[in-house]
């Protein structure tokens, strides 16, 4: 047998739905499907910060040192807690 990993939902009816289509393979014969669900449900970190806020953060820096608005050294560290 051969083995095809793919990612997908099980709808309210328990139809399989993958995320994307198997490309490049038709198997007019019956496949065995294996089905792995997490145990519980990963909350979202709150550490965890978006990608896309990040990104728009650093295009801020950039334009900021380009800029020449910088901190001093000495002020860098000023209100966050390092523990």
């Amino acid at each position: 047998m051969k083995a095809i990993e793919v990612t997908g939902k099980i709808d309210s009816q328990g139809n399989l739905i993958l995320d994307e289509p198997i490309q490049g393979t038709t198997y007019p014969h019956q496949v065995r499907v294996i089905v792995l669900v997490p145990e519980q449900v990963e909350e979202d970190d709150p550490d965890d910060t978006p990608v896309e806020e990040i990104k728009a953060s650093l295009r801020r820096a950039l334009q900021q040192a380009k800029a020449g608005q910088r901190l001093p050294l000495s002020e860098m560290w000023e209100g966050i807690d390092a523990e």
